[in-house]
């Protein structure tokens, strides 16, 4: 499993839309789209943003990749 389908199924889990988080963590929602496609990465400070907005670890997306 990559990182980009973690964070989409996060995502999805918490019923966020692309739009919704890449406005919480300052990106454009096609950058979203583009990392849970696979297309784009993300830094590690993102990561921490995003698992921020999920309330986990950064860990519990980046695992199983």
């Amino acid at each position: 499993m990559s990182v980009g389908t973690n964070v989409k199924k996060m995502r999805l889990e918490r019923n966020i839309t692309q739009k919704e988080l890449g406005e919480k963590v300052a990106v454009s929602f096609s950058f979203i789209s583009q990392i849970e496609r696979g297309t784009k990465s993300l830094s590690m400070e993102l990561a921490k943003e995003i698992a921020d907005v999920f309330g986990c670890k950064t860990d519990d997306f980046l695992k199983d990749i």
